[in-house]
């Protein structure tokens, strides 16, 4: 026999037979191939110890993988079912699995449902007033058509730094669409950089979520670990962004007929001025509100009138009410034309906002059934690099959960006993983790069905362009990390 087979109430095993485990020798012969070594101890781990909560988890999601693209079952529906099978199969209580798929699609909607509305009404008066045409005309002018990417990738690291991702991508989307639309470039290929810039930004800066929270955990100096991702992280944008979208000016996108531009006359066109401040006036606001803490010291009353106008939400009904004024009422529009814009609009992102709460509710069944826990010590013990561990163990909880807060936060946890005992630097902890909680996002996270359905694409499509730009800033990242470890050494 080739595998011994042992079940138990709580695991599947398989047990690897003696005469394969003579195979690293062979590895260690080679020289100091770690990372190869690593790669293999990986194999013969989860070969001799392979979780049932693991297989469950693939099972679900190649189960709603079917159920979208042969059952062609609408995915909120999907998400629905496939999360109560999966809660039920991980072992999670006939009576909180309702509550857990109530409690991801809450969580999810309620820092989402505000900001998407509203920044889908921003969008879709920009479009209509022919904003977004003159701000692609202005961009195309200035750049080119040949380099407009690189201004886009620009603009999305700039805006990514003190932007949540989420937000940074429905405030720039319209611009993405119009400069699409304009150059004659397809949306996807034009797109791309920009979003590979955000991605990066909130997977290796602080002061997003989850860096933030690891320099904490892990003692590490801010600033540091500041000046250290962005030299990893100006490689991964480019590889992620201008590089790899050579390969996807095949991929057609029919973006949502929100953000395309209307055809106004050019005589007719808002101001350049007019144009810019309007669309990008949610992004000034809140990196204004950012950086005047740390530029200005506060007393308490005025620390908390200018925490208040940096909520997205805030930033969102201000710009939207400049707007309304700036881009509509000032140039001749009714307000009863403009609420139509804004109707419009609703309706247009109201089926991606269920589709996002859905990926929300898978996420937190994963989360309540412990099965990222399980992963992370399935992993601990493997014998490597401790960089290459922390980043693989917040890369395969990534691809299992969908979360990169959660992949990076879990993997912390585990990962700082044994980052302490090897004299690890901390910082570069922190960005190996954050470049592995970045791995492979696919249909259990609510950022790669933004990206599909804002963009208007199929499955095949999503997962060849979003998906693997993800992977390529996350193996790059990881690269960048072991670079820098060896130049500091």
């Amino acid at each position: 026999m080739i595998c011994s087979f042992q079940f138990s109430v709580r695991s599947l095993r398989f047990a690897c037979p003696p005469y394969l485990s003579g195979l690293p020798k062979l590895w260690r012969r080679g020289g100091p191939w770690s990372v190869v070594r690593g790669l293999w101890s990986v194999v013969r781990g989860l070969w001799s110890a392979f979780d049932m909560s693991l297989l469950i988890i693939i099972l679900c999601i190649l189960g709603f993988v079917l159920l979208i693209t042969w059952g062609k079952v609408n995915p909120f529906l999907g998400f629905l079912v496939v999360s109560i099978i999966t809660g039920l199969l991980l072992g999670i209580p006939f009576n909180q699995i309702t509550q857990s798929v109530q409690k991801g699609i809450g969580e999810t909607l309620g820092s989402l449902v505000i900001v998407i509305g509203l920044g889908a009404m921003l969008g879709k008066l920009v479009a209509e007033t022919g904003g977004a045409k003159k701000i692609s005309m202005v961009l195309i002018k200035a750049f080119g058509e040949k380099n407009v990417q690189w201004a886009l990738m620009i603009t999305g690291f700039i805006v990514g730094i003190p932007l949540f991702y989420n937000v940074g991508f429905v405030l720039l989307i319209p611009l993405i669409f119009s400069v699409s639309f304009q150059s004659k470039l397809p949306a996807v290929y034009t797109g791309v950089p920009m979003l590979a810039a955000l991605s990066v930004t909130h997977g290796f800066l602080p002061p997003h979520p989850s860096p933030t929270a690891l320099v904490g955990q892990f003692g590490a100096n801010m600033g540091l670990t500041l000046l250290y991702g962005i030299a990893i992280a100006v490689p991964a944008i480019l590889a992620a962004g201008p590089l790899f979208a050579q390969t996807l000016k095949n991929i057609k996108s029919v973006p949502l007929e929100t953000f395309q531009s209307a055809e106004v006359p050019n005589a007719k066109l808002p101001s350049a001025a007019n144009s810019f401040l309007s669309s990008l006036l949610p992004v000034i606001l809140l990196v204004v509100t950012t950086v005047i803490p740390f530029i200005w010291k506060m007393d308490e009353p005025t620390s908390r009138v200018v925490s208040f106008f940096a909520e997205p939400t805030i930033v969102m009904l201000i710009s939207l009410a400049f707007a309304t004024y700036a881009l509509g009422l000032r140039i001749g529009k009714t307000m009863r034309q403009i609420m139509g814009y804004y109707g419009e609009a609703v309706k247009d992102v109201a089926l991606i906002l269920l589709i996002v709460a859905g990926a929300g509710a898978l996420k937190q069944v994963f989360t309540d059934s412990g099965v990222s826990k399980d992963i992370a010590s399935m992993l601990e013990g493997l014998p490597m690099h401790p960089l290459v561990l922390g980043w693989l163990i917040a890369a395969l909880i990534r691809v299992c959960i969908g979360s990169a807060t959660v992949a990076g936060l879990t993997t912390a946890g585990i990962i700082y006993p044994l980052m302490i005992q090897t004299h690890t630097k901390p910082e570069l902890m922190v960005l190996s983790i954050g470049a592995g909680s970045l791995m492979f996002s696919h249909v259990n996270d609510s950022g790669f069905w933004m990206f599909k359905e804002y963009f208007n694409l199929s499955m095949k499509d999503t997962l060849r362009s979003w998906s693997l730009m993800e992977t390529i800033v996350a193996v790059v990242g990881l690269i960048g990390v072991m670079v820098l470890n060896l130049a500091i050494h």
